[in-house]
Formats: structure tokens, C-alpha cells, sequence
């Protein structure tokens, strides 16, 4: 498999087959920062048992790209969890210098990005240690995009890079991710979330359109307002201001669940 560079930060683990890259991050992230550091990137071809949000299915076929980001943040968990949105600027931007003029990239919270409305890529964050205030021993950022082919009977609407003109192979979507992710990553650090926020806000669509946030046990309806400053979304429903820190969105308007 041939590997593209990968800025020095970056230390590639490239795999035919996996279970998981977050899983196999995971194992890697355990054996602490000595043989682990952080930047290591643990990237395959396809994966076996593949996983969303919620564990959730990710439709793992090779072609795609399924690749996972072993990170040592020295911040308490609740802001290392803005790092979706990190990894959301950085996919929202490799796709866009990939992709055909005119391609309609958009951004949907809490941490996926969009072509024309329909699902083509997902995070997912996953932690070992930490609780709220306190610092986690170590963040994975897994990231699957839809670059060859998307699952037609998927519970979403899904889509891909090549479905929407831009057939890209994962090499080559690889190397533009790293560096768009070394590039936010660096904004944040020394800008802080409210520049990522606001950047990730003005890729959001949805913003100031009616939106439902299924929670589990209930649905809220309401005008998508804003993100507040940790990444919650901030809902306007008819009871008053909501503001939710998990939970599905779906778009009442385009009538697309994503």
C-alpha cells in the first residue's frame, strides 16, 4: 500500500485490514506515550468491524478511507472534545480541494460532514481516562469518509466523493486530511475554540433553520441558533432556549435525515 508523506508531527501506521482504527489506536494508545506519541495515525484500507456513534455500523468496504489519530491533549476532557469539530473543518476542507468546482460541502452537528445534504463522512471520539475537569490520559479521532462507494440501505441518506464526481483514492485523500488536521489542530491551540466555532458554524447550513434532536428518551423541535463556546448545540424551541449536548439531528425542511 502505497503511503503518502505525512507531516513530522505524524507517526503512520498503514494497515491492509483492521477491526477498527479506533479500536486498534486504542490498543496501540495503551502502551503509553513512550511507544505510542501522540500524532500517531493508525490508517486501513477497510475494516471488519467498523463503528459509529453509538455503536453504531460504518460500512467498511475497501476504497474508502478509515483512519483514527492517537492525541495527548494537556486539556480537561470536556475541551478535548471539541476536537470533532477540529477533524470536521479538516475533512470539510479536504473535500473541498478534491472535490469538483461547485461541490456542496457542508458541516452538521455534532460530527458529521455532508455532500448535497446526504451523509459522506463521520468522527468519532473516543477517551481513556478523564472526567469533565480533569485531563484524559489519551483522545482517538477516528475519522471514516465515503470516498468510493456509501451503504444505499443505510438508516441515513448517504452518498460519495465519487457518487458526487470526485472519485478520489485513499492515498491521495490521506495526505491533504493530515495536513488540513496538523492546520486546524494548530488554531486551536493557539487561538483557542471560539475561531474553530465560528468556522465550523459558517460550514453549518442548518444554522437558523428548524431542526429535531432525537435525545433517546425524547425529541426537541426548535431553531438551530448557535453553538455555544464547548460545541453544544443551542436550540430555540417553543418552551425557550435548549441547549443540547448529544443527540441526532434531523433536517425538518429538506425532509433528509443525516
Amino acid at each position: 500500500m502505497d503511503a503518502p508523506r505525512l507531516p513530522s508531527l505524524f507517526n503512520l501506521v498503514a494497515l491492509e485490514t483492521v477491526d477498527s482504527t479506533n479500536a486498534k489506536a486504542r490498543r496501540l494508545a495503551e502502551k503509553g506515550p513512550d511507544e505510542t506519541p501522540e500524532g500517531t495515525f493508525v490508517w486501513a484500507m477497510e475494516q471488519t468491524a467498523g463503528r459509529g456513534r453509538r455503536g453504531r455500523d460504518w460500512h467498511s468496504p475497501k476504497g474508502n478511507f478509515y483512519a483514527s489519530i492517537v492525541l495527548r491533549p494537556e486539556v480537561p476532557l470536556k475541551d478535548a472534545a471539541q476536537f470533532s469539530f477540529v477533524a470536521a473543518l479538516a475533512v470539510f476542507d479536504t473535500m473541498g480541494s478534491l472535490g469538483p468546482p461547485g461541490i456542496s460541502v457542508t458541516t452538521k452537528w455534532p460530527n458529521d460532514v455532508l455532500i448535497s445534504g446526504r451523509k459522506a463522512a463521520g468522527i468519532l471520539l473516543e477517551a481513556q481516562g478523564g472526567d469533565g475537569d480533569q485531563l484524559p490520559e489519551f483522545l482517538i479521532v477516528g475519522v471514516g469518509v465515503n470516498l468510493m462507494s456509501f451503504p444505499e440501505d443505510a438508516a441515513f441518506p448517504a452518498t460519495s466523493l465519487a457518487e458526487e464526481g470526485a472519485p478520489i483514492l485513499p492515498p491521495e485523500f490521506l495526505g491533504v486530511f493530515a495536513r488540513h488536521f496538523l492546520a486546524w489542530t494548530r488554531l486551536w491551540v493557539d487561538e483557542g475554540f471560539d475561531r474553530v466555532r465560528k468556522n465550523w458554524t459558517w460550514r453549518c447550513d442548518q444554522v437558523g433553520q428548524e431542526i429535531e434532536v432525537r435525545l433517546g428518551d425524547r425529541s426537541l423541535t426548535g431553531v438551530f441558533k448557535d453553538l455555544d463556546e464547548n460545541g453544544a448545540l443551542i436550540l430555540e424551541t417553543e418552551a425557550g432556549i435548549e441547549t443540547v449536548q448529544a443527540g441526532d439531528v434531523y433536517f425538518l425542511a429538506s425532509g433528509l435525515d443525516a
